[in-house]
């Protein structure tokens, strides 16, 4: 009983602690107030990212809007996958790929300059010959979960953005 005791204070204690110093859990940023309602513009409306910075966005109850003047504007002006070598095999085969996720987006307010902004992402990628169908798949869940993470990173910036 002493023991059961003990436990709850200490997991009431730590309760406490972490939500008097501050503690959010991540992924839940708070979006400035005049960014609640955007457009979001993109070369390509159907992309991957663009759905998951769009499905991001009304998670966060930011309002999508169609264009205007007084609406500030999220656009994705770029985005692409690079691939370098780190590493050969004994038989001058690539061993090893470093894969970067790059995008570039632009965030404009109402009567203001746009502000440019770039995500890279880095991931390492072993790659076997002889697994060929394996490292195919692996590539499509590396890169899913690039675009995941650029489109967390685009929010963290959105949440970021000090307006005057």
């Amino acid at each position: 009983m002493l023991i059961k005791r003990i436990c709850f204070a200490i997991a009431a204690l730590s309760i406490m602690l972490s939500a008097g110093c501050g503690f959010k859990l991540q992924g839940n940023y708070s979006i400035p107030e005049q960014l609640q309602t955007l457009h979001l513009s993109s070369q390509d409306e159907y992309s991957e990212l663009t759905r998951l910075v769009r499905e991001r966005l009304r998670l966060h109850s930011i309002a999508l809007v169609d264009s205007s003047d007084d609406t500030p504007t999220l656009r994705i002006v770029h985005d692409s996958l690079d691939r370098s070598t780190l590493s050969l095999y004994p038989t001058g085969n690539v061993a090893e790929y470093e894969l970067t996720y790059h995008v570039t987006f632009a965030v404009r307010l109402p009567q203001g300059e746009a502000q440019r902004f770039d995500i890279d992402i880095h991931r390492d990628y072993l790659d076997d010959p002889r697994t060929a169908l394996a490292k195919s798949r692996e590539m499509e869940l590396l890169l899913k979960e690039m675009r995941n993470q650029a489109a967390d990173r685009m929010i963290q910036t959105l949440a970021s953005i000090e307006i005057k």
